[in-house]
């Protein structure tokens, strides 16, 4: 096992995750097929992490620990701390450049880039499930429904769901 390759992947899973067992995925593809870790050690270190008091992502301490020792739990509690203070680093960044118009564009570019990715998602969702009429009637539900502002995402979720066992049924 690399110990600097096992941080990498414990820092970069724990930015891009939403925190708990968020980074559980990303952990579990990179250290399964490395042979760094079994779906027992995952087991293990989820368990331990649950009875241990605190919050959810100090799983990966214990992870750290089975595969790697002392060395590999204290990396490990270091690459779940980190991610919080780069986003305060950006974020203080930000806050110095957001009135730049540069800036500005760049926040627009970001999130009109999100909207193109979610619409070619969007339709690759729907081609490959083979959406016929019906399914297009749910599609535009949701769409309705998700534009108002006070509608929560489960009830739209929830609402969909049974009209497509009424509709496919």
């Amino acid at each position: 096992m690399n110990p600097l390759v096992s941080f990498v992947i414990m820092f970069q899973a724990s930015l891009f995750s939403t925190g708990g067992m968020g980074n559980l995925p990303m952990i579990h593809d990179e250290y399964l097929p490395r042979g760094w870790a079994t779906n027992q050690t995952f087991a293990e270190s989820l368990a331990v992490g649950q009875l241990s008091p605190g919050p959810n992502g100090l799983w990966v301490v214990s992870l750290g620990y089975l595969t790697d020792g002392l060395r590999g739990s204290l990396l490990a509690t270091l690459a779940i701390i980190l991610p919080p203070f780069v986003i305060l680093f950006i974020e203080g960044i930000y806050q110095y450049l957001e009135n730049l118009r540069a800036m500005e564009g760049f926040v627009r570019g970001i999130m009109l880039s999100s909207m193109g990715i979610f619409a070619v998602i969007m339709v690759r969702l729907l081609t490959s499930q083979s959406v016929d009429g019906r399914g297009l009637v749910i599609v535009a539900g949701a769409i309705v429904l998700g534009s108002f502002k006070r509608m929560p995402v489960a009830v739209i979720l929830i609402l969909g769901a049974f009209a497509g066992m009424l509709l496919y049924s």
